[in-house]
């Protein structure tokens, strides 16, 4: 029987699937070889250092969550349901979200860069046009949305045996109607 030929996509591909199922730190030279059905010499040729491979896991894991929260948002209702969209992701793939949570991000000192690394260019203005706010209130309102769903989605993916769906999506909506509250306050006082 031919010897089968262990490529750089398969080990990524298994170490995905190995961090999707039980968490990046599952992912190892021995269960990335059993998952493929090879011994661990080729994976150690692609693997000069494992931090190497976590970080083609992370770029794939990246990749998952784009997709996935284009596949699950509402085109009428994209702010919102793109919130709803990560909750609904902390709950189906827990590993993957914290897997994206968790990664580190280099060369952020304060939380408007980390807005500035996670939100798209425009992203505040379409905010802004569809809540009929200024870009700075969006920015803030987004600012503040993402804070909460990545601290309530952390806590959903989290527990066992876990917090209710819809107790999540309604203490998310309640955030989200209050700090819109405030982006309207503002508006009105800086207006």
């Amino acid at each position: 029987m031919p010897k089968q030929r262990i490529t750089k996509e398969m080990v990524v591909n298994a170490a995905f699937e190995i961090a999707r199922d039980g968490g990046m730190e599952q992912v190892m030279v021995k269960n990335i070889a059993e998952k493929i059905g090879c011994s661990v010499q080729p994976i150690y040729s692609y693997c000069k250092n494992m931090e190497g491979l976590r970080q083609d896991v992370a770029g794939q894991v990246g990749c998952f969550i784009q997709q996935y929260i284009e596949a699950h948002i509402d085109k009428k209702d994209l702010f919102r349901s793109t919130g709803r969209a990560y909750i609904q992701l902390a709950k189906e793939e827990p590993h993957l979200f914290k897997i994206f949570i968790l990664h580190k991000r280099r060369g952020i000192s304060s939380l408007d860069g980390l807005y500035q690394a996670e939100a798209g260019p425009h992203t505040a203005g379409f905010i802004a046009n569809e809540l009929h706010i200024g870009i700075e209130q969006a920015r803030r309102l987004h600012l503040h949305m993402m804070i909460y769903t990545i601290g309530i989605g952390t806590i959903f993916s989290v527990t066992t045996p876990g917090i209710s769906a819809d107790e999540i999506y309604t203490q998310q909506e309640e955030a989200y109607e209050a700090f819109l509250r405030q982006a309207l306050e503002d508006r009105r006082i800086e207006g």
